[in-house]
């Protein structure tokens, strides 16, 4: 077997995976979208090339060897974007657990050490192939070696051999450099020739061959200003020269030897996925597409299969596993339930449960205290039986979300193995997964329900015990089990939505488009396909002649950044964009809701999760109704389809107004920010009048918009990049803003700085309520990933606390509903609104209560401020 050697171009690859894709991060906050499509394409080319070597060649810092020849050699660059820095120790913990080598060379560029690699194995006559996104490496094409250039982001590479290079560009791996010298780079900031583009660098060398050649004849040059270019730019020319040629005897110090690929541990590879929660990437990994069936091979358990429950069966303290499969309301099915206590175990069948009287009575007695897993889904799923669930003492799921917060797995079986437990197996090793889920044989299910309800019961009280040593018992008991209950209840209730309403927006959204699409048609002055770039370019820069934002390999770009850019060049391009943002409203959210609203109820059970978020938020999925589009007004006007499930009851909203930047206030205790609040001025308008030096008079909508994007943004703990790219301003600008904040509320430059010094002695932060997010990163030698949790720790008390409020506000109301005996009732929480149904008699009650219960749940430095709005619909509730 011949020998495949694949170099890969770490920072080219990386680079432009971060641009191609959107900003993803993991549930732990880290950002993602680098190495999620590094990885990605690393998948392919492992299984498309079967390399025997592969290395990965970095670049090891700023300065090379090319800077003696010219200072200002790649002086153009940008500073890296933190959000991509962060991402290159995770990348080189992907490749570890590859098991592929990777390596850097003080001066050099991960290009030489590419170049020297591949000249060192060309006597042995080893097969190469290079994989970059920078077209300099082309110089290495040779029988021997073919250059993959990436296109279209990283989702495409292009194959040169010498033979498709001459086809392609018309001139020999070996011109590549004369190409360059002429042309310049403006990337790396390499002169050339001003003026010299490709096709007249091409043009010159089929001519004259070399660089050395054009000017040893530089009398036969044609065109005078062409000659004139050259002359006087020869010296910068030959310095190009040398900049762009890849030093092929470089001091590389790795042999051949030490990149040796034998292939990869899945298990491993597996590990650092679930990590980074890369989950759709785990079914790649070699032998997992092929299930084997699974075998049930623990030792049996004791326990006793019953149709009735009687009292002597029963001591008090219970653990109850109510075995589901499904997540969403539609598809819950109970399969069977289990009882643990202190002296017995018993498995009681769906069917003759749901018919037993007792065992009915003891589940709504609230006397009898019962430990369950997800007290709200058990509390749904028995609902919809009708049944009642009361007497709820212990939540594991929730325990350990609080106590493990950045663990994505919270199943019993991951649980138990936290503490030591393997006596548990996991869901999908009995049920499958898949097209191969289906039940065992009672006697395997009620084992593996037993078994889980006695993991269950055993680690209670541990688990219990570490929350009151972290001080989050109360948390744990005050807020996040009454939440569960109050949750569980709302899922169930759902909210009414009016099909109508919704098909009638999906016809008037299918005119509008229609009648837009026709528009631009007869801007352009011909038909085409709207969704089709191919098409659409040539209309937009060579017909209507609009200017070249960027180029793609395949032709003109016409991403959704390039056409916000031209939208004061023509009439066509403000279509366009309304054409896509419209496209998918109709595709996601109106065909999307049609799609999961309940046929028996005729209305939407959306899930809330209240273990996933680190910060303690609440998300909501089947569907995300926390994501509606409302900066739109056809995405607003969405709203209007949820309406109040009884005639004569309307929709009552309340949202906290700035929450995030009160906490902030409270927390940092700065003056001027506790000031501005107490005084109910417009913290947006202050910031603007601090960040801009103006008067309160001189404040312009703009400057209030980009003082808006500071506030929110130091809340999250945003970089010069980040606010660059939020307002469309240089990153010197934003930089200034940053420090003009910090200059303007100093109590918060503190805040920020003490916080992270907090973080380095404890390990963790803490919300007001003691909810913690641990930080491991924190103390890190590696400066990005050590910047990354400085910045979380700074920004997740303020949204943790921020969080915290809303969920005690919720339970206020609950009890208060009650207390009042008010028939209105929560539907959904949204971020920082609580949406309610209610009689319209109960109105005039409700102004009164929800805004007191919601601004008093909690006493801060600054008054907390509640707006609201009621009406016939959630829209109208504005």
């Amino acid at each position: 077997m011949s020998n495949k050697l694949v170099l890969i171009d770490g920072n080219s690859i990386i680079y432009r995976a971060f641009f191609a894709l959107p900003l993803l991060n993991n549930d732990k906050g880290v950002y993602t979208n680098a190495v999620y499509g590094f990885t990605t394409m690393l998948l392919r080319i492992l299984k498309e090339e079967e390399p025997t070597h592969v290395l990965v060649a970095f670049d090891a810092g700023k300065t090379t060897f090319r800077h003696t020849t010219y200072k200002e050699y790649k002086g153009g660059r940008q500073k890296t974007p933190p959000e991509l820095s962060e991402q290159f120790p995770l990348l080189k913990e992907v490749l570890d657990a590859f098991e592929i080598a990777h390596y850097q060379l003080d001066n050099y560029e991960a290009d030489d050490i590419i170049g020297t690699l591949s000249k060192r194995v060309r006597k042995d006559k080893w097969d190469v192939t290079v994989i970059s996104g920078d077209k300099d490496l082309l110089q290495l094409v040779s029988d021997k070696v073919t250059v993959n250039l990436t296109k279209k982001g990283i989702s495409e590479v292009e194959r040169y051999t010498p033979t498709f290079l001459k086809n392609k560009m018309e001139i020999s791996q070996d011109q590549i450099i004369d190409l360059k010298a002429l042309m310049g780079d403006n990337s790396d900031n390499i002169p050339g020739v001003p003026g010299v583009g490709e096709k007249t660098a091409v043009k010159l060398l089929k001519q004259f061959e070399t660089l050395e050649n054009v000017y040893e004849h530089i009398d036969k040059v044609s065109g005078k200003k062409l000659k004139e270019k050259l002359t006087n730019h020869k010296e910068d020319a030959f310095m190009s020269k040398q900049l762009v040629t890849i030093e092929r005897d470089s001091p590389v110090t790795i042999s051949t030897k030490d990149i040796t690929y034998n292939g990869y541990e899945q298990k491993k590879v597996s590990e650092v996925f679930k990590q980074l929660g890369f989950q759709s990437l785990l079914s790649r990994l070699d032998g997992q597409d092929e299930e084997a069936d699974m075998v049930y091979e623990k030792a049996e358990i004791d326990y006793t299969v019953i149709n009735e429950l009687s009292a002597d069966m029963i001591t008090g303290e219970e653990a109850l596993i109510v075995e589901m499969l499904g997540e969403n309301y539609h598809q819950l099915a109970i399969e069977g339930f289990g009882i643990v206590n202190a002296e017995h175990a018993y498995f009681l069948p769906t069917e003759e449960a749901l018919r037993s009287t007792s065992f009915q009575n003891w589940l709504e007695d609230g006397k009898k205290k019962k430990f369950v897993f997800d007290a709200k889904k058990t509390l749904v799923a028995l609902l919809r039986e009708d049944i009642h669930i009361k007497g709820i003492t212990f939540d594991m799921l929730l325990a350990s979300y609080l106590l493990n917060p950045s663990e994505n797995n919270h199943d019993i079986p991951a649980i138990g193995n936290r503490f030591g437990r393997n006596d548990c197996y996991f869901d999908e090793e009995i049920y499958g997964k898949g097209a191969k889920l289906k039940l065992p044989e009672q006697k395997v299910l009620a084992e593996h329900v037993i078994s889980k309800a006695t993991v269950m019961f055993e680690l209670r009280n541990k688990m219990e015990q570490q929350l009151e040593a972290n001080e989050q018992y109360d948390l744990y008991k005050e807020l996040e089990m009454p939440l569960a209950l109050i949750l569980g209840e709302m899922e169930h209730t759902g909210v009414a939505v009016d099909k109508e309403r919704l098909e009638e927006m999906r016809v008037n959204l299918k005119d509008r488009l229609d009648q837009l699409e026709k528009e631009v048609h007869d801007l352009a002055g011909e038909s085409f396909n709207l969704n089709s770039p191919k098409q659409l370019g040539p209309i937009l820069f060579e017909k209507l002649e609009l200017p070249v934002i960027k180029k793609t390999k395949t032709g003109y770009s016409t991403a959704a950044d390039v056409l916000e850019q031209l939208q004061d060049e023509h009439e066509i391009i403000p279509k366009l964009l309304l054409y896509r943002q419209l496209g998918k409203l109709q595709s996601t959210y109106i065909e999307g809701l049609l799609k999961v609203v309940n046929k028996e109820t005729n209305k939407i059970h959306t899930r809330f999760n209240q273990a996933l978020t680190q910060t303690g938020r609440l998300s909501s999925i089947d569907p995300n109704l926390q994501n509606i589009p409302i900066r739109l007004e056809e995405g607003r006007k969405i709203r209007q389809a949820f309406v109040p499930a009884k005639e004569g009851w309307v929709m009552f909203a309340a949202d906290y107004s700035q929450i995030e930047l009160r906490v902030l206030a409270h927390i940092a205790n700065d003056e001027k920010l506790i000031a501005a609040f107490k005084n109910n001025i417009d913290i947006h308008t202050q910031t603007a009048m601090d960040v801009f030096h103006v008067e309160k008079d001189q404040v312009t909508a703009n400057m209030r918009r980009q003082a808006k994007a500071v506030n929110f943004g130091i809340v999250y703990g945003i970089s010069d990049y980040g606010l660059s790219q939020n307002l469309g301003i240089t990153r010197k600008e934003a930089k200034k803003f940053i420090d003009r904040y910090f200059a303007s509320y100093p109590g918060v430059k503190v805040y920020m700085e003490e916080i992270v010094q907090e973080a380095k002695h404890k390990g963790f932060v803490s919300t007001l309520m003691k909810r913690r997010r641990y930080l491991p990163d924190i103390t890190s030698r590696n400066f990005n990933v050590r910047s990354f949790a400085e910045r979380t720790a700074m920004n997740s008390p303020i949204q943790g606390s921020a969080a915290d409020i809303i969920k005690k506000a919720m339970i206020d109301l609950d009890n208060k509903l009650k207390e009042e005996k008010l028939q209105a009732r929560m539907l959904l929480q949204v971020h920082d609104e609580l949406i309610v149904e209610a009689p319209r008699s109960e109105i005039d009650k409700l102004k009164e209560i929800i805004p007191a219960i919601m601004e008093e749940t909690v006493e801060l430095a600054v008054p907390l401020k509640v707006d609201y709005a009621y009406g016939d619909s959630w829209f109208d509730a504005k």
